[in-house]
């Protein structure tokens, strides 16, 4: 902003006593160092929360005896929760005229959950650690994708989301990944193994307090003109109904990665290789994503997203007839294919 043209200027004067203000000095590679605390973030939580993911179906199916039937209630609450605290956390910040607190918080919540995983008894302690987790997502996105915007000029967002974004999709590989590795060093023992997932966890929380600093320029700015916390949903124009309500449709129509992971299980794979499958999912998913992104700026979303649900049936037939290992890794990608291809599409 302001500071920054002052300082060009008197760099190119000669000048060298006057500083960037802290939040928006860059590291070497010129992005912002919050944006890339963020993305550390982002990307120690998602090793954290897909090692997790990767093996909480089998551990409920296995370990605590939960049926098809509870684990489908269990994420469909879940994420119903996650979607719910995302409509409501973006316009408390907006009136707060803060980011980070709110993100600290979802982040925290995501944290603290991390122990009662292995801790579990009961298939309702499960549901509890996945309500309160799913509650921290939702509270954390919009306000972190705020702070993304706050901490870059206008101009380089787009780079400042991409960064931010690839790093939270190496975690999503990194953690079906690491418990692979977990599962045979601890012999398949599923509760060993999510103790791996709570120090990543915390480290997350670490890098988002001590390395992002909120610019203060953001938060006066967001104060002067507080909103209504309704008044900005009212004003949304039909277009945007319509697409969220094509994407309620959307989801609808999909069925939990947890039945991806029991698939994959259920064809025979070995129990230590079975985040494999998410593995597969998320890499298809992040090959892609940015191809598509590129497409949809020269073709018809609307087109790319009917080769999206064409896509999907395509997933949900293969793997509904899955019966050996293949077929299901094939199931796999093209369900990451489908999510490349709309997730995106659905963002914009």
């Amino acid at each position: 902003g302001r500071d920054m043209l002052e300082f060009r200027i008197d760099r190119d004067a000669g000048m060298t006593g006057k500083e960037l203000p802290e939040h928006t000095r860059a590291s070497g590679s010129g992005m912002p160092r919050g944006i890339w605390a963020l993305g550390l973030c982002s990307m120690f939580m998602d090793i954290s929360s897909e090692l997790v993911h990767s093996l909480l179906p089998v551990f409920l199916s296995t370990v605590l005896g939960a049926s098809m039937l509870t684990i489908g209630l269990l994420e469909g609450i879940a994420e119903a929760t996650a979607a719910i605290a995302k409509v409501f956390s973006g316009s408390l910040s907006d009136w707060l005229g803060h980011r980070k607190p709110l993100a600290v918080l979802g982040y925290g919540m995501a944290a603290l959950t991390k122990p009662v995983f292995p801790l579990a008894g009961s298939v309702a302690w499960v549901f509890l650690a996945r309500f309160v987790d799913r509650i921290g997502k939702g509270i954390r996105g919009a306000p972190r994708d705020a702070l993304v915007a706050d901490l870059v000029p206008a101009e380089r967002r787009g780079a400042a989301y991409g960064l931010r974004q690839s790093l939270d999709s190496v975690g999503a590989f990194l953690g079906p990944a690491l418990a692979i590795v977990a599962m045979g060093w601890f012999a398949d023992d599923v509760r060993s193994v999510m103790w791996v997932a709570v120090l990543p966890a915390f480290i997350a929380v670490a890098v988002l307090v001590g390395g992002v600093k909120e610019p203060p320029s953001a938060g006066a700015s967001a104060r002067k003109v507080r909103p209504d916390l309704l008044r900005g949903w009212r004003g949304l124009p039909r277009a945007y109904w319509r697409v969220a309500a094509f994407g309620t449709v959307f989801t609808l129509a999909r069925f939990s990665e947890a039945f991806l992971i029991l698939k994959a299980q259920q064809t025979g794979l070995a129990l230590q290789w079975i985040p494999l499958v998410l593995i597969v999912m998320n890499v298809v998913y992040a090959l892609s994503a940015y191809p598509v992104g590129w497409l949809s700026d020269r073709l018809a979303p609307r087109r790319l997203l009917l080769a999206g649900c064409i896509v999907l049936v395509a997933a949900d037939v293969v793997l509904a007839l899955a019966s050996d290992t293949s077929m299901a890794f094939v199931g796999a990608a093209l369900w990451g294919l489908h999510m490349g291809l709309t997730q995106g599409l659905l963002s914009r």
